[in-house]
């Protein structure tokens, strides 16, 4: 077996037939089928399940696939640092993060690392906590944006930021009165939401928080992708329940909104950084780490966008009551460096 075999699978795997991978090799396809078999040969399982549809890994192959793919990573990375300049920091970096996450800091990181670090090549992985938890542990991310502290063994563990869970409905819904800022667990639990299914960690914090008070909750759909939940409560046939980073998606859009705080609740979800231990992350993920963790900073610092503060710091008392609304701030008012 040698490092050439495994690329080539790697990129079978990916293209989903020998005859894509092969022009995306730019090998012939009976040179590419001989190098497949020396491999399946040298481990003796079969790797690949052959139908008219394409191909799929077998449960061996999907192993080889992930390890390979890892292996492949550090070898790049190992060769990257190999032939860089004494000083210069370089390499690809690997970030996984959530819808929301992407909103709120995307942007900040991007632009941080291109004006700091031309040399790094950002590699942003937007993507369900679930998944992004499972590419952090199979080794094909370095750096990885959850919301738990305990998703991954071995790994270094930072808090990040805490965000604020509002609800969130088109400014000219009709759902809940105009002159309204904040709205109580049991009214939210009357109205139609729209919310991430229940395997999202999201949800399972929404759904503890209205069984703890006994309470329903009216889902009329159930939606993992962002822009799809956010353009349903835009059309009206719901709300939702949202960190901030859900409208500042909407920037580009220039879509009104409106975010409600729970005054009876504190509706919080905290965000962690999760990085290699020291001896296993390279240079180029411990820079892309601290502009992280600096994006995030300015973000909260900045108070352009409600909802967003250091996981150490004690959140102000919040009023109940009615009182008159302070519209969310038009996405496009944000500053670029926290869009």
């Amino acid at each position: 077996m040698d490092i050439r075999q495994l690329r080539y699978f790697v990129q079978i795997v990916e293209a989903g037939s020998l005859s894509k991978a092969s022009r995306q090799l730019l090998i012939a396809q009976p040179a590419l089928s001989q190098q497949l078999a020396k491999l399946e040969g040298e481990v003796g399982k079969p790797l690949l399940n052959r139908s008219s549809k394409g191909i799929s890994p077998t449960r061996n192959g999907m192993a080889l696939y992930h390890h390979a793919r890892f292996m492949l990573r550090q070898l790049d990375q190992s060769l990257s640092i190999a032939r860089s300049e004494a000083g210069a920091v370089q390499g690809m970096v690997a970030v996984g993060l959530p819808a929301t996450t992407v909103s709120a800091i995307g942007l900040s990181l991007v632009r941080r690392i291109r004006d700091a670090y031309p040399s790094i090549l950002l590699n942003v992985v937007e993507g369900m906590s679930g998944h992004i938890g499972q590419l952090f542990r199979l080794g094909q991310l370095d750096l990885a944006i959850l919301f738990s502290n305990d998703a991954a063994r071995d790994m270094v563990v930072e808090p990040l930021l805490e965000e604020e869970l509002f609800l969130m409905l088109p400014r000219h819904s009709d759902l809940v009165p105009p002159d309204r800022e904040t709205i109580t667990i049991a009214e939210a639990s009357m109205l139609p939401l729209i919310l991430p299914t229940a395997s999202h960690g999201l949800r399972q914090r929404i759904a503890s928080e209205f069984e703890n008070r006994g309470l329903p909750t009216d889902v009329v759909a159930e939606i993992d992708s962002l822009s799809l939940l956010m353009n349903s409560v835009f059309d009206g046939i719901g709300a939702t329940i949202k960190p901030m980073g859900a409208i500042m998606h909407e920037g580009a859009r220039g879509r009104q909104w409106r975010h409600l705080s729970f005054s009876d609740a504190r509706f919080r979800r905290r965000n962690f950084l999760y990085s290699l231990p020291a001896g296993r992350m390279t240079p180029a993920a411990a820079v892309v780490a601290d502009e992280l963790k600096a994006a995030a900073r300015e973000l909260v610092a900045s108070r352009v966008w409600a909802g967003f503060d250091s996981i150490t710091a004690t959140p102000p008392a919040r009023r109940g009551g009615a009182a008159k609304a302070k519209p969310a701030p038009a996405p496009q008012e944000a500053p670029s460096r926290s869009a």
